[in-house]
């Protein structure tokens, strides 16, 4: 068998063969599902042709082939605590497919796999053997057929393994799996064996028949029977390369190179474990990151900070002195890069967030690590650790539970899941790792139905504010109907439109719709189902639409406008924040209103004053510059290499909008693709003010700004406020800041000469308001209630009070806006027989506090009932005559 060169050959040899047999080549899609809000993250190739096997959607092709990212460490499909301990477990994956709608069946299916993996890439026939689902007596025939094979190396498998559904309703069928086996020298039986889970017979393709309908536990033949197809590439490439472990594959033979010389550790023995989880982690974060998630304590982000963090620590076992994993990207986009070009782009943004979020985790991993290591600390292989003791430390230090767990399991420790539950419960909703759903609403069939019959409606919007529209859908609670009158709430499709459907953070337009008629309707909102339609929000306010009318629709052009001076200002800040703060800037959010701009962005600190002064004054400068604003038409690969800025994860059409605006130097400011509208020149936009920089979430910033009247408005209120300070404190506005200073100055002394006048009255200076020292028992007591002082004197002032006494106990109750603080102290002679926080105790129970705390030789307390300060003191009086 010949030995292929790569892994990128592989994945390259597989496109190219199914190309050359009339397959459209399609691009992974991201990693966050559009298609599917029951997923976290895409778990099979199949997951974007989704809704064309289910006939939601149709594309300009029948048949096609992809490597699609996959990612397995959530929800239902989760290897997270298999990766590392042994030889295919993963949490990233690539899945190599090829796909038929409707196109060819079984038979093409079984021709083109045995022709690839026999004649293409010479593997021998006799290692190979075939599974069917046990009923399926043509798939067995015609495996015997075309391959060859013995029947008793085509395996007949009853249970669901080979049985594929979609879910408990719609397209199904059996399966045919193809297993390599890597020789006796490895333990295992053949597939439905009883030895069946070694690693002696590896399964490398699953073809899926999609045959049947699924409906109400009864199967019919689907009309247009379909071909879903997955392997493996690791898997693959193990084979291929003539090895049983896909870790021994060159791919990571080179990732775990670079982590073993950069910490000093052999690649292999005792190290092997950490450096296997550190590659396979490294890798599905970094693609994640890329897909745009984020580190966060919910949902995706929770998923990715495991990932994040269980590779780290692998990375401290290692002896790791400084953060690790940014310092392996480089590698693997070396080994990545030409196939996802998405990584390449996001290569700063992978860096500095595995970079930043592994300095937060190596702050709290040395003290979760002891508090680990003293918790089990004399237990023996086979106990468990108590679950209380895994919440604390995924409460105190962020440790997820499967991390915990991967700790002990070198131990042979296990941990009291139930426990662990109890204890989280509270918490368990934001901290759950099985997080079901997407921020995608689902795609209701109704609009594919719409976008299907009429395809997606044509944005005219760009050049004009008023354009007719022909009606083709109206719906009306979740539904079609085929007419709306007066009074009607309704979303209505037209053919063409002038108005921007809410997208890429850019709000809906609103405005009117009318005809010749007598209609007359206001429209609230416009959406964008399915990416393709625009939905217009309408009420009807007279006449009636019917399907198939011709209506006139205008959007509010004064609305427009605004909108479009904030959407063009957006795309300028983004470009001054690259330029100021590092190409690892990135739009991670925005918000693009009428009144107002936001910005979220991909940043580990909050801006400096300098930094946000420097990038409102680059913005405003470009609008001063007045450039026009320029929009060119690119598919999106050459809008890419043209220096567009797209972040990968945002669907774009095979033609996309590339916006150029400003000048910097001879290039052009800012080159972004973006669907929405913009002003024609800078200038347009007025003025741009920056007026609050807030942190989002863990490594994401926003900003908030406003633009044109908006913005003169802001300025405008807050010079009115300057003056307004100015006038009260009878000085100009220039010399405001110094008027201040020589207030603020001028209060710090007087708070000074008061507090310092309160303490000579507490001890004594105030005449008849001075404490007199009266005898308790046998021990001398000075005792007093002061107004007014700051609670934080107490204390010294009790040590002045017991160094004039010589020998006794001094109390003092402040009493501050109603509330009361109290201290009692005592000279060291008396603590043998006294003490002070049980005085003091007395004293706050009467002030309608509770407890109080100290050392013996001095304690303090104090409650919210200053009334009662005169009985706190006699409390205290009552204690000592008590002792």
């Amino acid at each position: 068998m010949p030995r292929m060169t790569s892994t990128n050959d592989i994945r390259r040899s597989f496109l190219d063969f199914f190309e050359g047999e009339g397959h459209a080549p399609v691009p992974s899609s991201p990693l966050v599902p559009h298609n599917d809000p029951t997923l976290m993250f895409v778990n099979a190739g199949m997951v974007p042709f989704k809704n064309v096997f289910t006939g939601l959607e149709t594309r300009d092709y029948s048949t096609a082939t992809s490597s699609q990212k996959c990612v397995r460490a959530g929800g239902k499909h989760n290897d997270l605590d298999n990766v590392g301990y042994t030889a295919r477990h993963h949490t990233f994956f690539e899945m190599l497919g090829n796909f038929s709608f409707g196109d060819y069946f079984k038979e093409r299916a079984i021709e083109l796999a045995w022709q690839l993996i026999t004649r293409e890439w010479g593997i021998n026939p006799d290692r190979l053997t075939a599974t069917v689902y046990h009923d399926d007596d043509q798939a067995f025939d015609l495996w015997r057929k075309i391959s060859g094979l013995p029947e008793n190396r085509i395996i007949r498998i009853p249970t669901a393994d080979n049985f594929w559904s979609m879910g408990d309703t719609g397209p199904c069928g059996p399966c045919s799996e193809i297993f390599y086996d890597h020789g006796d020298h490895i333990p295992g039986g053949p597939p439905g064996s009883p030895d069946e889970d070694g690693d002696r017979f590896v399964e490398i393709w699953n073809l899926v028949f999609m045959q049947f309908d699924q409906r109400d536990g009864e199967k019919t033949e689907l009309p247009r029977p379909s071909i879903d197809t997955g392997m493996g590439l690791e898997r693959i490439a193990a084979v291929l390369q003539g090895t049983h472990d896909n870790y021994e594959i060159d791919l990571f033979k080179a990732l775990i190179a670079e982590s073993a010389e950069l910490t000093g550790t052999a690649p292999d023995g005792e190290a092997a474990a950490s450096h296997r989880v550190i590659s396979d982690h490294l890798r599905s974060a970094s693609f994640l990151i890329a897909d745009g998630v984020l580190p966060a304590n919910e949902g995706r982000g929770y998923v990715l900070r495991r990932i994040m963090r269980r590779a780290m620590r692998h990375a401290h076992i290692l002896g790791a002195k400084d953060p690790l994993m940014h310092r392996l990207v480089p590698e693997l986009v070396a080994e990545m890069g030409g196939a996802f070009p998405e990584l390449v782009r996001a290569q700063p943004l992978v860096e500095e967030t595995l970079h930043h979020e592994e300095i937060r985790f190596r702050r709290t991993l040395s003290n979760g690590l002891k508090l680990l290591d003293g918790a089990v600390s004399g237990m023996t292989e086979g106990e468990t650790l108590a679950g209380e003791t895994a919440f604390k430390l995924y409460d105190t230090y962020g440790f997820p539970y499967d991390l915990t767990e991967d700790a002990l399991r070198a131990r042979g420790l296990g941990i009291d899941r139930e426990g662990f539950d109890v204890a989280m419960a509270e918490q368990k909703a934001a901290a759950r790792a099985a997080w079901k759903g997407s921020g995608d609403a689902a795609s209701e069939t109704v609009w594919f139905d719409i976008a299907e019959q009429h395809g997606g409606t044509e944005f005219v919007g760009y050049s004009t504010d008023e354009a007719d529209g022909q009606v083709v859908a109206i719906v009306k609670d979740g539904a079609r109907v085929e007419r709306a009158s007066k009074g009607d709430d309704v979303l209505l499709v037209t053919n063409q439109t002038p108005f921007y459907a809410e997208s890429g953070g850019q709000a809906g337009d609103t405005g009117t719709l009318c005809d010749a008629a007598g209609l007359s309707a206001t429209v609230t909102d416009t959406s964008k189902p399915l990416g393709r339609l625009h939905a217009h929000h309408l009420t009807i306010e007279a006449g009636e639409i019917v399907i198939g009318q011709v209506v006139t629709l205008a959007i509010d052009a004064e609305r427009r406008a605004r909108l479009r001076a904030n959407h063009s200002a957006t795309h300028l800040m983004h470009a001054a924040l690259r330029n100021r703060l590092g190409d690892h800037v990135t739009q991670k959010g925005s918000l693009v209103a009428e009144d107002r701009l936001r910005f979220d962005f991909s940043h580990p600190k909050a801006l400096e004053p300098e930094e946000i002064a420097a990038i409102d004054a680059d913005v405003n400068a470009q609008i001063r510059g007045n450039a026009n604003v320029v929009t060119r038409l690119m598919t999106p690969d050459e809008a890419v290499e043209a220096g567009a800025l797209a972040l990968f994860g945002e669907k774009y059409g095979d033609e996309v909008r590339v916006l150029s605006m400003g000048l910097n130097g001879p290039a052009d400011y800012s080159v972004e693709l973006c669907g929405g509208t913009h002003v024609s020149a800078l200038g347009d936009i007025g003025l741009f003010a920056i007026i609050s920089e807030s942190a989002v979430s863990a490594g994401v910033r926003r900003i908030e700004a406003l633009t044109g009247e908006a913005a003169r408005l802001w300025y405008r209120d807050r010079e009115a406020k300057l003056l307004s300070a100015a006038e009260t404190l009878k000085t100009s506005a220039d010399e405001l800041p110094v008027r201040v200073a020589a207030l603020l100055d001028e209060r710090k002394r007087l708070e000074k000469e008061l507090g310092e006048a309160k303490k000579t009255l507490a001890m004594g200076g105030g005449g008849a308001n001075g404490a007199k020292a009266e005898t308790i028992g046998n021990v001398k007591f000075q005792g007093q209630v002061v107004e007014g002082l700051d609670p934080k004197s107490l204390r010294g002032l009790i040590d002045e009070a017991k160094a004039g006494m010589g020998s006794g106990i001094a109390a003092i109750v402040a009493v501050n806006e109603g509330r009361a603080s109290v201290a009692v102290g005592m000279t060291d002679d008396l603590t043998s027989d006294h003490d002070a926080v049980t005085l003091v105790r007395a004293a706050v129970e009467a002030l309608g506090g509770k407890g109080g705390g100290g050392r013996p030789d001095m304690a303090q307390g104090g409650g919210p009932d200053g009334a009662q300060a005169e009985a706190a003191l006699e409390a205290i009086r009552d204690a000592l005559a008590a002792a």
